[in-house]
């Protein structure tokens, strides 16, 4: 996929994905692949690294290279059946936290850990993860959405008839704009009849305060995953656990700065990525706290929504 800066008055790929324009972004990408033909990649940042070049994927043993984040990983890998249908076999070289999940994903034949060296395997093309809504001419419309793709057991966190809320506050380093403090989450608490569980990883050095939810500890990417499939819902950050989440068709809210990443688009506040997705987003850069207060207003809705029907698994996607 090709990423640039997106003007206001110039359409670029970021431009078209932001607005749904699938279809006039991979003319961008088209013309991209043409333009890097032969040109060596190999000394830039892996994570900047393209791979695709243009091959038929048809009859041939495929490599998927996993070279972003691991909610990059996680978003994509579901074309992991698509491309199954075309290739001869697929064999994933992923990030080793995320191969105990990916294990219960169709359409892997192979599962690699991915490291700094070369992959010690025989194949005839290969792709980055990220390439392949690319290859396959994704539009809104055929966005591959057999959810939950990735399957877990869900950990049991609590048996009382409180409504059971991960949160997460802090995303990666690359854009801090995705960033909460802690504090800013405090409003949340005053919401009755809930559980607050903080999935936040290094929750102390990320602010978190005793005395202010259940903190169950740290875990592996397995477990963690375990833990969210047994939320009613999550309460996240643009991060990996907001695909997770997605992924196992688990109820999340995602909390967006005000310049979203493309993935998200504009002015949506679902996500036809991920159908079990809610989106609040910033109306002015940097101003959480009216994104929290309407969390707080809409999770009080949903607490009492739970309460009327006497079931705690009710709708959180509305």
């Amino acid at each position: 996929m090709v990423q640039s800066k997106q003007t206001e008055d110039v359409k670029d790929w970021v431009y078209c994905m932001r607005r749904g324009l699938f279809s006039e972004a991979w003319t961008f990408s088209d013309a991209t692949l043409k333009e890097r033909a032969g040109k060596p990649c190999w000394h830039w940042p892996r994570h900047r690294q393209y791979v695709w070049d243009g091959s038929s994927l048809s009859g041939k043993r495929v490599l998927v290279r996993c070279y972003h984040g691991l909610g990059d990983t996680i978003q994509f890998i579901r074309y992991a059946p698509m491309l199954k249908q075309l290739a001869k076999e697929v064999i994933v070289w992923a990030q080793p936290p995320l191969l105990s999940i990916l294990k219960s994903m169709n359409g892997i034949d192979r599962l690699l850990p991915l490291h700094d060296g070369t992959p010690e395997v025989a194949y005839d093309v290969d792709v980055e993860v990220m390439e392949l809504p690319h290859i396959f001419r994704t539009t809104i419309e055929t966005i591959p959405l057999q959810i939950p793709y990735l399957d877990v057991e869900p950990m049991t966190l609590s048996s009382g008839d409180n409504f059971s809320v991960g949160l997460v506050w802090q995303a990666g380093d690359w854009d801090p704009r995705r960033h909460l403090s802690f504090e800013d989450l405090l409003p949340l608490f005053a919401t009755e009849g809930v559980d607050f569980y903080v999935l936040q990883a290094g929750a102390i050095n990320a602010g978190w305060q005793q005395g202010y939810g259940i903190h169950p500890g740290e875990f592996s990417l397995a477990d963690y995953a375990r833990v969210v499939k047994g939320l009613d819902l999550l309460i996240t950050v643009d991060s990996m656990p907001a695909h997770l989440a997605g992924a196992l068709n688990v109820p999340v809210w995602t909390l967006l700065h005000a310049d979203a990443d493309w993935r998200w688009m504009i002015d949506r506040n679902d996500s036809p990525w991920y159908p079990s997705m809610r989106l609040f987003r910033q109306q002015e850069q940097g101003d959480w706290e009216k994104v929290i207060q309407r969390v707080k207003r809409e999770l009080a809705k949903l607490v009492n929504q739970k309460d009327r029907l006497g079931d705690s698994k009710v709708s959180s996607n509305r």
